[in-house]
């Protein structure tokens, strides 16, 4: 938890994939499509969500059961990021609650922004379709920055865009990882437990400062924090 000596909130910074934005339903339908060109049996919707934070190398390993060793890995990786790229908003949408919670952020003149293991080849389209690049103050991608998450490096990029302090701003993720960057970066953090978690590594064992079930629990959390 806080302690009463934390710094006034400025900015709320998000990871993408299961955090600000439900994209699983679009990387289902190209796994799909993949293992179909392939005369392969479709796979489980919750199989392939419990995999997105992952990326797309993990998708192809659980789709076709093959690592990177194997001869096919790279081409299969290529033809799923090339479908990928073709499906980037077919069902994406931010999660419930996420709309209101941006609302109000922008009411109470609080900056927020993404930061986020995603190419920007894809993020940034996706953003823009959902009538969000507008009112985002920073996205920060892998072709940003020389180290990603975990690594603080890609927060202290968005904290110096959004003209704000690491200690004034939270972040809230999905993946260990998330957790791990906010916290080497000295950020107040926020586990998204609605998101797309790994049973193997439950959020519980994340040490974030807070824990949400439900998006919609994000804005009287955030709201506390302010009072």
């Amino acid at each position: 938890m806080l302690s009463d000596s934390a710094s006034p909130l400025k900015a709320v910074l998000f990871d993408l994939d299961g955090t600000l934005l439900d994209t699983a339903p679009d990387f289902a339908i190209v796994v799909n499509l993949l293992l179909q060109r392939h005369g392969k049996p479709p796979i489980e919707y919750s199989l392939i969500r419990a995999t997105v934070s992952n990326g797309a190398r993990a998708l192809v390993s659980l789709a076709f059961g093959i690592n990177e060793g194997d001869s096919e890995f790279a081409d299969l990786r290529q033809q799923l990021l090339e479908l990928y790229s073709q499906h980037l908003s077919v069902k994406t949408k931010p999660f419930d609650g996420i709309n209101e919670l941006l609302d109000w952020l922008e009411a109470q003149r609080l900056s927020w922004g993404i930061v986020t293991n995603k190419p920007r080849i894809y993020t940034e389209p996706i953003i823009e379709n959902l009538g969000l690049s507008e009112r985002c103050a920073t996205i920060i991608c892998p072709d940003d920055v020389q180290r990603t998450k975990p690594d603080p490096e890609p927060l202290y990029l968005a904290c110096k865009q959004m003209q704000c302090a690491a200690e004034q701003t939270i972040y809230i993720g999905d993946h260990r990882r998330d957790i791990e960057a906010g916290k080497n970066a000295e950020m107040r953090t926020i586990a998204a437990n609605y998101g797309y978690i790994n049973s193997v590594d439950p959020a519980k064992n994340w040490n974030a400062d807070f824990y949400v079930d439900h998006a919609s629990e994000l804005t009287p959390l955030i709201k506390s924090l302010l009072s």
